[in-house]
């Protein structure tokens, strides 16, 4: 038998199922994305079991309130109430997930994501919520060796150990959701052309070929992230990408392309114009709903759209440029793997190319880990079979 907020489900000792609703309601509180929010997703799930956010009709006159997790540290005081965390974003020891912590020490509650994490400092918030570790230091103390950088200045994860009482602790606490996955997913890599030669001179001068300083010439890059950001640039600018975009439209009608920088909405808005093709979008400023006339495209900035919405009407995803990070990728693949989907093939196409940068972040996507600029340099190094740092003077 199993207590919720003073009720009881679960099955007697002759197996029977038994359940016994609570004497007296607790509000119930739910943490979600900001677009199911706003899209009142949740408000459908509450009909079915009699709830509402309007305490006059909900059953009992339970309370039910709705939020975002931007706002989530507004209820860090709110007790003897259940929680649910819908798309979790406990992550890390950031504001939200210390706030998630104290919450959970007070109140009932359940997390929800099918992308649970990705190594073991992802489930760390998780694993002291549920009282498994007094604290981020508790945990790093049994389980982490750290290492530091070659000058001394970040530390960085090396290994974990007593890996055993990390899985039991993983499999205590995860649901095993069993269903049958009809669809097909289809991954495609669509290798794209790009200037070689700027490519070329950025990566030998490490010039900013994008901004001019005050005599009219192009600015040096201030640090490896500017040299990181205008390599991308100059990949993904490539016209190459728009016929390569058009070819996947004219073959499968609606397409939702996913993309990282304003940059690249400028390039696919025009180009969406150009082509007389109808075109929302879904960003940081724009919360548009999906097309209707085909053809169709649908632009998705991953932080924004990654996760938290649904598409049952396409069958095709087209990666523009690519994530930094693996789970941010895996979540916006699902955005149309669904299980009420009427497609059986679905098709991700992502779009790459032969450059250093390209190639660096693959890799790093398919070692499952998330690419930093100090990645790009360690595989760099390889690459160029160098002896010395190629930025090194970056942090001098």
């Amino acid at each position: 038998m199993t207590k919720v907020c003073d009720g009881y489900y679960g099955r007697d000792e002759k197996g029977k199922a038994v359940q016994e609703m609570p004497k007296q309601t607790v509000p119930l509180y739910i943490i979600t994305t900001a677009r199911k929010r706003d899209t009142h997703e949740w408000d459908i799930e509450l009909a079915r079991w009699c709830l509402s956010i309007n305490k006059n009709v909900s059953w009992l006159g339970t309370e039910v309130v709705i939020d975002s997790w931007n706002n989530i540290e507004k209820y860090a005081d709110v007790t003897n109430a259940f929680f649910i965390f819908d798309e979790q974003r406990v992550v890390g020891y950031g504001k939200w997930a210390k706030t998630f912590i104290k919450i959970s020490r007070r109140n009932k509650w359940i997390l929800l994501s099918a992308t649970p994490g990705d190594s073991w400092v992802d489930y760390m918030p998780v694993f002291i919520a549920n009282g498994f570790y007094k604290h981020k230091t508790d945990f790093f103390d049994k389980h982490v060796v750290m290492k530091w950088d070659q000058r001394g200045n970040y530390p960085k994860i090396e290994r974990y150990v007593n890996d055993a009482v990390l899985i039991a602790h993983r499999d205590s606490i995860l649901i095993d959701m069993k269903f049958s996955r009809l669809t097909i997913p289809h991954h495609i890599d669509v290798y794209c052309d790009y200037d070689i030669a700027l490519y070329k001179r950025v990566e030998k001068e490490r010039v900013n070929v994008f901004e001019l300083d005050e005599r009219g010439r192009e600015a040096p890059a201030s640090d490896i992230a500017e040299v990181i950001r205008v390599l991308r640039k100059i990949v993904a600018i490539s016209e190459d990408r728009l016929t390569k975009l058009k070819d996947i439209v004219d073959e499968h009608g609606k397409v939702i392309v996913f993309y990282n920088f304003n940059y690249e909405l400028d390039i696919l808005r025009q180009w969406c114009e150009r082509m007389d093709i109808v075109y929302s979008e879904w960003n940081g400023n724009k919360h548009e709903a999906l097309p209707e006339e085909e053809p169709w495209v649908y632009l998705v900035q991953y932080s924004a759209g990654a996760e938290g919405w649904n598409c049952t009407t396409c069958d095709t995803i087209v990666f523009y440029s690519q994530s930094y990070s693996y789970k941010q990728t895996e979540q916006a693949c699902g955005r149309i793997d669904r299980l009420n989907t009427p497609f059986t093939d679905l098709y991700y196409y992502h779009f790459t190319s032969k450059s250093s940068i390209d190639i660096i972040i693959k890799k790093t996507l398919n070692r499952k880990e998330e690419f930093n600029d100090w990645k790009m340099v360690r595989e760099w190094k390889k690459q160029k079979d160098l002896d010395e740092d190629p930025f090194a003077k970056y942090y001098e």
